[in-house]
């Protein structure tokens, strides 16, 4: 099990950001069943971001699917990659905020009372 405090952004805030566009990336709930073995890792949600945008002609082109990728970031693994999505919209109900602890989050969304 990963402890919060192995989170190498705690150190280095400077991992939290995009390296396709500098934006700062954010907080993501990453779900059990996810299989991503992390409680979260931190995803890049600038809709203007290179990554993102050419990814969908890329998709779309190539598979001729409605997708794309948004950079994500594993603190806990220090490894980084792309995390699919199908629309604007998904995965942003999971974004965690910056003061925000897992537990609260849950709590927030009515999984943990």
């Amino acid at each position: 099990m990963f402890e919060l405090k192995d989170d190498k952004t705690l150190g280095d805030p400077a991992l939290r950001s995009c390296p396709h566009c500098s934006d700062k990336m954010l907080k993501w709930y990453t779900k059990p069943e996810m299989s991503w073995g992390t409680p979260y890792q931190y995803v890049c949600f600038n809709d203007e971001c290179d990554y993102y945008v050419r990814h969908w002609e890329h998709f779309q082109t190539n598979y001729n699917k409605r997708a794309s990728v948004r950079h994500r970031y594993n603190p806990f693994e220090d490894s980084s990659g792309p995390v699919p999505v199908w629309s604007d919209d998904a995965l942003r109900p999971d974004i965690i905020g910056d003061d925000e602890t897992i537990d609260d989050f849950l709590r927030r969304r009515g999984s943990l009372k």
